[in-house]
């Protein structure tokens, strides 16, 4: 500034009109020294930077670089050049340093903000982020981050201790619990679903109360984002998944199977014993012919030991059309190549009802995927409701105007 006002002395200049322009040549002098110093930084520094990363194929330095890292880092640079030249404007230094101190402090907000960022995607590229989402966390360090970003600030500006605001934002307590009510109960529901192991990114979860059903795709700190299988988006709060009760069906995903359980209903009135004539066209079944000869060698001991009168069919043991039925099914689902051998496989009868003798499928699909699940299921009762007239059964229907059509027009040809 001395050496300015010398030159400018030279040209005969006054003193006011040497203080003003020394002032501007000043002022556009520390301006291109600070946009000199920026381009070097963003075009030399940063490039040089950007080469390493590339030639090293590291994946974490392509994120910090993707996230502008180290582009919002060197917005520093004028901001450092600015803060020590205040001393060359003696009446505005201590407003210059001020505004260049907080212009730093909130440059170095944006550098933190977009580190967690970074660190968050990297995060991301792990497995073990499926199981323990840290986006909560990091939203909580924002928000601190933010709010001493935001003290600092305030504290450069009118230059008092931060200590100072930080005891008057003790006496608002109750006001920021409740404005933070959500941030805080996300916190605490994100910290037991983390711990417990409740809910991961990737999960199947239904939950009718906020009608959401399909899988998890983001953990945040007031959220569990939930894309639905019509496509849509479902924002569940964090803390509902801790204080109402959900359907998770990891369990059901990563074991290998997919539970069917469905019922074909027998109209009661053709469920009877079975004739000579029924059982010889049973052994040509496949399925049937090993059970059928060992269950008639039992059943004859059984009825010869006791002397059983054969005369009627109520006396002893005697084989039954829906009996025959439930094994030839029990040995279908034994044969299917979509139902899994290891887990649980029965065909069972539940109580009987007005609408007929339910015999009930309880057994798992091979693959848990959900278009081969149902297709599975589709096929096996397909086949069952096929065969079921050929072992003297019905399949229970309520009448329709079908059934009622057919009445009449025997009654006509009467």
């Amino acid at each position: 500034m001395d050496f300015i006002r010398e030159q400018l002395k030279g040209y005969g200049m006054s003193d006011l009109m040497i203080v003003y322009l020394s002032n501007i040549i000043m002022v556009l002098f520390i301006a291109a020294v600070s946009i000199i110093a920026n381009l070097i930084a963003k075009k030399i520094v940063l490039n040089a930077i950007s080469r390493i990363v590339s030639r090293n194929r590291l994946k974490w330095g392509a994120i910090v670089l993707e996230k502008n890292v180290l582009h919002k880092l060197s917005h520093l640079v004028p901001a450092v050049i600015i803060y020590f030249s205040a001393w060359s404007f003696p009446a505005y230094q201590i407003l210059i340093e001020r505004l260049a101190a907080v212009y730093m402090i909130v440059v170095a907000i944006t550098v933190l903000n977009a580190l967690l960022n970074a660190f968050d995607e990297i995060y991301r590229s792990f497995e073990v982020s499926k199981i323990r989402p840290i986006k909560g966390y990091i939203q909580v360090m924002k928000i601190v981050l933010f709010i001493i970003g935001g003290i600092l600030s305030v504290a450069g500006l009118i230059g008092q201790n931060p200590l100072i605001i930080l005891s008057g934002l003790g006496a608002l307590s109750a006001v920021l619990m409740l404005v933070f009510k959500d941030s805080i109960l996300g916190l605490v529901a994100g910290i037991q679903l983390s711990s417990n192991d409740m809910v991961r990114v990737g999960d199947w979860i239904e939950m009718p109360n906020y009608n959401a059903d399909g899988d998890v795709i983001d953990i945040t700190l007031n959220t569990v984002k939930v894309m639905n299988f019509d496509k849509t988006i479902t924002m569940i709060p964090s803390y509902a998944l801790i204080s109402d009760s959900f359907r998770n069906w990891r369990s059901m995903q990563t074991s290998g199977g997919r539970r069917i359980k469905r019922s074909i209903r027998i109209d009661t009135s053709s469920i009877g014993f079975c004739t000579e004539e029924m059982i010889g066209e049973f052994k040509k079944i496949h399925y049937l012919s090993d059970y059928l000869e060992s269950r008639l060698q039992e059943i004859e001991a059984y009825n010869a030991e006791h002397n059983v009168n054969r005369e009627s069919k109520v006396n002893g043991r005697q084989l039954t059309n829906v009996g025959v039925f439930r094994e030839y099914i029990r040995q279908y689902l034994r044969h299917h190549p979509g139902i899994h051998q290891g887990m649980t496989l029965m065909v069972r009868q539940l109580a009987p009802e007005e609408t007929g003798l339910p015999l009930e499928i309880y057994a798992f699909s091979s693959d848990t995927a959900w278009a081969v699940y149902e297709t599975v299921q589709a096929d096996i009762f397909d086949h069952i409701f096929a065969v079921a007239p050929m072992f003297g059964l019905r399949v229970f229907q309520n009448p329709t105007g079908h059934d009622i059509s057919r009445i009449r027009e025997g009654e006509a040809s009467l």
